[in-house]
């Protein structure tokens, strides 16, 4: 016999979850909000602090968790070793520095508040780190993730990442000495702090060890072995078993988050052949996990405290979306790199999440948060969570604001300019009447179509934003330029006047027609052959100015459509012509 529906308090939470997720989701992205918003206001309606139906909050929290490890899986198999050492420079003094200014400046307001230093660097750590949950989303929403901008983002973020695993062993240790701590973890505490905190230091180096060097051959393996099985059943078990098991295994035997450990899971993976399958199978998961995630934040918020305590939540969020942006910008800045990748870093920082909450509830236990503090991390997160993807599409506009403000463009932008300059592009050899074609983008297609050119004879110059790239191609004696192409000044040091061709080959439709029209009113005359994923931003980048708009659906389908009536025997000329009027009809290629 079926049990009654108030005994299954998993699976009406699930449905309750779901339900309204979906029906909040459908309003908010409708009325041109982020769904996820939808998803933390489903949380409030089925949460403890409102009327009516209240989900079981520790089965959602569990579930939440899954979303996460899940969620942090995916991005490693996207986000290799290499690409995190390429933004090491920018990444890890950047998130110690904006980590350490937030936490100094929340315990400085929350000492005027009244509360203990204690409290105050507790709840300043939680806020110093953003949700890797809400970046990834937004990153990804925005076509941003295989950015160099959003590279740089991710990179910071999994630092912080880091750094909230040593803060989870410091916490614990800052309630010995706090009189109000009782807790039966602090008073266990027993060895001095430095042998604590290395040791939690050295279990984290032995799990990276392990699962990159160990894991690289042994898991690719399994893999392997489990897609010769031929069931695709067990090979998403398989990727489901490997992801989780390493991500508990990372939180319960080595003490650092299951975020963490999923994250390291899903690069061990991502070296397989088999990795493109892996994620097809992880993304229904990933995505509907990911969901009750935010459900159970939601869950967590009472309507009420912001009425109550105005004055804390005002503080929270002044520290999130103002101190930690302007430390990031300001960080980028110094070291270097474009305005636009401090813009993405600032934006991508301006929000808490999960590890919040982790800290958080951590420093609940230990005795260690004042009456408030959780409820002030949860509504913040709320906020902030809520504003973050209207700021993301902000951008663009912000970045113009800037450099209508030329003192302000050259404060942030000097060094960066500096750099660009230091990189250089290789001059042509003189009286060289070869056409000239400008290729920004160095990435598969970028390299696939300099390739081709330079084969057929053209002159090409590279822009990227990869520095490293820009090295390399510059010590072969390939002329390259470093920089965002969006700006008018860099596509002039890369030789936009009197270029025959101008090829965009960036995977992001962000700002293309932005920088199409620049391109346009620098060279009237170029041609401007853009690259572009779906049929729906064709109108928009010919509008634009672009002389030929190639699509990726388009091109793919015809491509597909050709070699399935080649094998029927199909003439070439009657293919041709089906595929043609097709072509016409969808308005595909140029």
């Amino acid at each position: 016999m079926l049990a009654a529906a108030s005994s299954l308090p998993l699976l009406t939470t699930i449905a309750a979850g779901f339900v309204g997720a979906w029906v909040l989701g459908i309003i908010t992205q409708s009325i041109g909000l982020s769904p996820i918003v939808g998803y933390l206001l489903a949380g409030i309606v089925i949460g403890p602090n409102t009327p009516g139906f209240v989900g079981d909050l520790p089965a959602a929290q569990q579930l939440a968790e899954l979303g996460v490890i899940l969620l942090m899986f995916g991005v490693g198999l996207h986000f290799h070793v290499r690409d995190l050492w390429a933004v090491r420079r920018i990444a890890l003094p950047g998130a110690i520095i904006q980590s350490a200014v937030a936490t100094a400046a929340t315990t400085a307001i929350l000492l005027w508040f009244g509360w203990t230093p204690t409290a105050g660097v507790v709840v300043g750590m939680a806020m110093a780190v953003a949700s890797t949950v809400v970046l990834m989303r937004v990153l990804t929403d925005r076509g941003m993730l295989a950015s160099a901008h959003g590279h740089v983002a991710v990179g910071w973020l999994i630092v912080e990442d880091i750094l909230t695993v040593v803060a989870l062993v410091v916490v614990p240790m800052l309630a010995v000495d706090e009189p109000d701590a009782v807790s039966a973890a602090a008073a266990a505490v027993r060895e001095p702090w430095w042998i604590t905190l290395g040791w939690a230091l050295g279990k984290l180096a032995l799990l990276v060890a392990i699962v990159l060097l160990g894991g690289s051959r042994v898991v690719p393996w399994i893999l392997e072995q489990a897609a010769k099985l031929r069931s695709r059943e067990l090979f998403t078990l398989t990727v489901l078993v490997l992801s989780v098991a390493i991500a508990v295994v990372a939180g319960t035997m080595f003490g650092a988050s299951m975020a963490l450990g999923a994250f390291l899971a899903g690069i061990v993976v991502g070296q397989s052949p088999t990795s493109h399958q892996a994620a097809a199978d992880a993304l229904p998961m990933r995505d509907a996990f990911a969901v009750l995630f935010f459900v159970s934040v939601g869950m967590l918020i009472d309507p009420a405290f912001v009425a109550r305590e105005p004055g804390l939540v005002l503080a929270g969020l002044a520290v999130v979306m103002l101190v930690k942006p302007l430390v990031a910008i300001a960080v980028v800045a110094v070291l270097g790199y474009p305005v636009r990748t401090a813009l993405v870093v600032a934006i991508g920082l301006a929000q808490i999440g999960e590890f919040s909450f982790i800290l958080g509830q951590v420093a609940d236990e230990n005795g260690l948060l004042h009456e408030g503090g959780m409820e002030m991390l949860v509504t913040v997160a709320m906020l902030s969570i809520t504003v973050n993807p209207l700021l993301f599409r902000s951008v663009d506009r912000i970045e113009r604001a800037i450099a209508r403000i030329p003192w302000l463009w050259r404060l942030l932008d000097s060094r960066h300019a500096r750099r660009a300059a230091a990189a250089g592009a290789a001059e042509p050899r003189p009286g060289d009447e070869r056409p000239r074609a400008v290729i920004v983008g160095h990435g598969p297609v970028g390299r696939l179509v300099d390739a081709l050119l330079t084969g057929a004879g053209f002159r090409t110059v590279v822009v990227d934003m990869n520095i490293d790239t820009v090295r390399s191609l510059a010590r072969h004696g390939r002329p390259a330029v470093y920089g965002d192409a969006g700006r008018a000044e860099v596509l002039e040091s890369a030789g936009i006047h009197g270029a025959s061709h101008l090829v965009l080959t960036l995977s992001s439709p962000d700002g293309m027609a932005g920088l199409v029209r620049a391109a346009r009113e620098l060279d009237p005359n170029v041609e401007i052959t853009v690259r572009a994923r779906y049929l729906a931003e064709r109108e928009m980048l010919l509008a634009a100015g672009a002389n030929a708009v190639i699509v990726e659906e388009g091109e793919a389908g015809t491509a597909i459509a050709r070699h399935v009536l080649a094998r029927q025997g199909t003439p070439d000329e009657v293919a041709g012509r089906v595929i043609g009027a097709v072509r016409r009809l969808w308005k595909i290629g140029g």
